[in-house]
């Protein structure tokens, strides 16, 4: 099997006062860094190979925390960023409410509509997926291991109902909102279903001990293990 761990990055300024950052390069506040040093301590003790972060400073500076602590370097890559909020960013929840009145539930509810200027909940997904998969190619030292992926909120949420395989507009909206340094935990396993029946008339979709090879490396099952997993006041949430 091979675990994915999606981590949201520490709390900015932007966060604290409810103001949209999409591609925004805001920082994290100094709770932020307190957070993302927590997360760190803690997700540092699950066998992890590679840690891969957004581009974006809010997200490479949570995944700096963990990779001091296990000396794995950070790769970065533009394709985990936030969504593009368009004529959004930078803008407060309650001004884009009173300009465009009923469009931000909208926008969370229909992973095909963007905000002016922005992208869809479906693009955001598509980016961040090919991340997944090249991952799944060429890293053969994440079997039996983890893989940490630092990024965003929305970027997390879609990203994790493309692995999931999930498609409609109230399969991506079924995640709560991802909290700052929590996680969403996955498990990849080779999928397997050979098409003949067991004495109880059922087919068996396992094979014990299934390892991914070439034959199946490109069509993985992924299954949900934990959402908005976490640490607090020093206490693992992780169950």
């Amino acid at each position: 099997m091979r675990r994915l761990y999606l981590l949201r990055h520490g709390q900015t300024e932007y966060n604290a006062s409810r103001r949209m950052q999409g591609q925004l390069d805001t920082k994290l506040s100094e709770f932020g860094i307190e957070q993302a040093y927590n997360a760190a301590r803690y997700l540092s003790q699950k066998n992890i190979c590679a840690i891969l972060s957004s581009d974006l400073s809010r997200a490479y500076d949570t995944a700096l925390e963990v990779s001091r602590l296990i000396d794995v370097p950070v790769v970065t890559d533009p394709r985990l960023r936030e969504t593009n909020l368009g004529q959004w960013q930078g803008q407060r929840h309650k001004d884009v409410d009173a300009k465009y009145p009923g469009a931000r539930a909208r926008w969370r509810h229909d992973v095909t509509w963007a905000p002016p200027g922005g992208e869809t909940r479906l693009e955001v997904a598509a980016r961040a997926r090919e991340v997944v998969d090249e991952l799944m190619r060429d890293l053969p030292e994440w079997e039996d291991r983890a893989v940490l992926i630092v990024a965003h909120g929305g970027t997390i949420s879609a990203l994790t109902a493309s692995l999931l395989g999930l498609t409609k507009n109230e399969d991506y909206i079924m995640f709560s909102g991802l909290k700052n340094t929590c996680w969403a935990r996955l498990t990849a396993r080779p999928r397997y279903y050979d098409g003949s029946l067991d004495a109880d008339g059922e087919g068996d979709p396992v094979v014990a001990d299934a390892r991914f090879d070439e034959t199946n490396i490109h069509d993985p099952q992924w299954y949900l293990d934990g959402w908005n997993m976490g640490v607090a006041l020093g206490l693992e949430l992780d169950r």
